[in-house]
């Protein structure tokens, strides 16, 4: 297992990414996985910016395991936030026409449909968001 530990501010997103895209190059991820990876450690990573420790600062720590028996990789995302627990967010209506949708909500859906699995807990004043993808 990998991790790196750095400020919750968005101009870190890049940072996390290409830590986490070197692991996934170095074990042969297919582009399509590595992509979709991207898009969740930019939703991911951007809503513990913007909202884990309100107007103050904060660090998160985002480990990568890759798994060689399916292959695949785990994605662990650890906060001291405020808790929250993104899974438990109502679903967003894709049917409405844009103008019609409450603002907010794609990114954790959009994470929801393209891994395989995700877990939420809140152990030792930590909030802990695991998100698994085969590959």
């Amino acid at each position: 297992m990998k991790s790196i530990t750095v400020e919750a501010v968005i101009q870190n997103v890049e940072t996390v990414t290409e830590f986490v895209n070197a692991v996934l190059e170095e074990n042969d991820c297919p582009v399509k996985v590595q992509m979709q990876i991207d898009v969740a450690i930019d939703e991911i990573f951007g809503n513990i910016a913007y909202y884990a420790y309100g107007n103050s600062c904060g660090n998160a720590t985002i480990q990568i395991e890759i798994e060689k028996n399916l292959p695949g990789i785990v994605l662990t995302f650890i906060d001291q936030g405020m808790p929250y627990n993104p899974l438990e967010n109502k679903e967003p209506d894709i049917t409405l026409d844009i103008e019609e949708r409450e603002i907010g909500g794609l990114g954790i859906f959009l994470v929801k449909k393209t891994m395989d699995a995700l877990s939420y807990e809140y152990v030792d004043g930590q909030n802990v968001l695991t998100l698994k993808k085969a590959f």
